[in-house]
């Protein structure tokens, strides 16, 4: 099966790099050249995976992001000429699943794109090999169907976000490490910082709360993190 990839950037030369490396790697490419084509692309072309460029003038890619957010789960990496902290949690919190700054090396690119893909195509290996859903309290996960829901209400999640819980509800009374989150959410040897993984809890913890639920990960102080009651708030 060839993966679908739609790159968004207004810089053609960048464009360009993306494009010859994907392609080499086997993948069919699509591009946008700026935040409102970008969209108009998203709807038409119906892409497994979006390169989104945060810089763009006017619609940019946070923006993008934002409103895609509304309607998919595809995943979403972040490029960024910035090396900003702040633009990378943004980033990830608004639904990103990872992030890579300018320069970049194009190999490096295509793994952090293969991670994100692979692990979108074990979904269908996963549900064959385990169709039980993993719950605590009123937090419910099917792994086959890729379904999260708490109290019975739907609950949207990246592909990054949907590991980390699952990873969290098979085991549920230990203490997980941030290398140990890291490898159950990237799944291969992808090293990516501390700070991306506590973005990615504390957008899973956003989304909760917004669902009357502030206990659903713990902070275990200088070691990790475990999995809370997933109750509703009284």
């Amino acid at each position: 099966m060839t993966h679908r990839i739609l790159i968004v950037d207004d810089d053609l030369h960048i464009r360009e790099v993306i494009r010859v490396a994907l392609k080499k790697a086997g993948m069919t490419v699509f591009e946008a050249r700026d935040g409102k084509e970008a969209l108009t692309r998203f709807a038409a072309d119906k892409p497994d995976l979006i390169i989104l460029d945060i810089g763009m003038p006017e619609f940019d890619g946070l923006d993008v992001c934002r409103e895609i957010r509304k309607t998919s789960d595809v995943p979403i990496l972040f490029l960024s000429a910035r090396d900003d902290e702040i633009d990378r949690v943004l980033g990830l919190e608004i639904g990103g699943d990872d992030y890579v700054t300018k320069p970049f090396s194009p190999r490096e690119l295509v793994a952090r794109v293969n991670v994100i893909l692979r692990r979108i195509t074990s979904r269908g290996q996963d549900a064959e090999a385990s169709t039980a859903t993993l719950s605590q309290g009123k937090l419910s996960v099917d792994p086959g169907q890729h379904i999260a829901e708490f109290a019975g209400r739907p609950l949207r999640l990246t592909a990054i976000e949907f590991g980390i819980l699952r990873a969290f509800l098979t085991r549920p009374a230990l203490v997980f490490s941030r290398e140990q989150i890291m490898s159950a959410a990237y799944q291969l040897n992808i090293q990516v910082s501390d700070r991306t993984i506590d973005s990615h809890i504390r957008n899973i913890r956003a989304k909760l709360s917004a669902m009357n639920c502030d206990n659903v990960i713990e902070t275990i102080h200088g070691v990790g993190f475990k999995l809370g009651r997933c109750e509703p708030q009284a």
